[in-house]
């Protein structure tokens, strides 16, 4: 077993599969939507001709969606699997949700929850899509004042108990929609069929990947996760590499690898966050290069598959750094950074 060649595939980072971003952002499950701007490159880069223009035309649409859901962290989910995924993970997200605000001794009384969500929505209703701003203005119109820490975390609850969602796509800022408005809605999902559904999103797309990393990224208890691995009985089924059990799915992708391309990858992207355990592509004595113990993921450079150096997405040249192995071709990297470019202009 190859298992970079083989997350370089199924990840969709190498010989993509898809045109559109909403097939991308489905066949992902969910996908990590922390920085605004990058998240786009994220999408478009596993996409065969990749688009600013599309990603920003299936976003508007609500063909993608951008929330809080796993692990109290932002992500993009397609429209078809928003529901389903807003009932199985909401709770456990509310519940971390209520953690930082008892750390950060903050209360929010059932009563203020509801009054203050209902006026995000009826905000978000008349305006069609609107800013944190506009919630601000929304609320001093009936002489209510809050910190805009207190207003974060019920902008967020009302994105996890479903009232609002993301608005429409703009360069610098997240914008909100009424989810009634944004996303069709539909009867309710059972509980089992769902975990089904996510366990086989995440290893189809992440593989091979373990149990431990299918807990980390889902942020599920590991109970639901081998549920959900249960019921996808003999489609999936376990190799050794190392001294670890990796779960492989019976379609899992196997050809297409080439070798010789660098891939620039945005910060927070699943190639690295969606796994508890990333030694198998980046060397521990290089961690800290991509990301620090609180959290914060940086720009990579990987090199078939490995993970060798960093790149500046907003400067007008690519200026790698490299940290690991000799990279001295300099026209495969500058390759991918035209690729990049001309995702920015289309």
């Amino acid at each position: 077993m190859n298992p970079i060649a083989i997350r370089l595939l199924n990840q969709q980072l190498a010989a993509p599969q898809f045109r559109d971003p909403v097939e991308v952002v489905s066949h992902m499950g969910a996908m990590q939507a922390q920085e605004y701007r990058m998240m786009r490159w994220a999408v478009a880069m596993r996409t065969r001709r990749p688009s600013a223009r599309a990603f920003k035309a299936a976003f508007d649409s609500g063909g993608i969606i951008r929330l809080h859901l796993m692990r109290g962290t932002w992500q993009l989910v397609s429209a078809e699997d928003y529901w389903p995924l807003i009932e199985l993970c909401s709770p456990r997200a509310i519940a971390v949700t209520k953690g930082w605000m008892h750390s950060n001794r903050i209360t929010i009384p059932d009563e203020e929850q509801k009054r203050i969500g209902d006026i995000l929505a009826q905000t978000a209703a008349d305006k069609g899509s609107v800013t944190k701003d506009d919630f601000v203005l929304a609320l001093a119109a009936r002489d209510i004042r809050m910190d805009e820490h207190r207003l974060s975390y019920h902008i967020r609850m009302a994105e996890l108990t479903g009232v609002i969602c993301s608005g429409d796509l703009l360069p610098m800022q997240a914008t909100y929609a009424l989810t009634a408005n944004k996303v069709p809605t539909h009867g309710k999902t059972d509980r089992d069929e769902t975990l089904m559904h996510l366990a086989h999103k995440y290893f189809q797309s992440r593989q091979p990947a373990t149990l431990e990393d299918f807990v980390w990224w889902s942020g599920l208890n590991i109970g639901d996760c081998r549920r959900g691995i249960e019921l996808l009985g003999n489609t999936i089924h376990l190799e050794k590499h190392k001294g670890r059990e990796f779960y492989i799915t019976d379609d899992c992708r196997t050809r297409g690898f080439r070798k010789g391309h660098y891939q620039l990858i945005p910060p927070y992207d699943e190639y690295l966050i969606a796994y508890k355990s990333r030694d198998i592509v980046l060397a521990p004595e290089h961690s800290h290069r991509a990301h620090n113990k609180t959290g914060i993921f940086q720009p990579i450079i990987a090199h078939d598959g490995i993970v060798c150096g960093n790149w500046a997405p907003f400067k007008a040249t690519c200026q790698p750094v490299f940290f690991t192995g000799d990279h001295n071709n300099e026209a495969a990297v500058q390759d991918a950074w035209s690729t990049y470019q001309r995702f920015l202009e289309k």
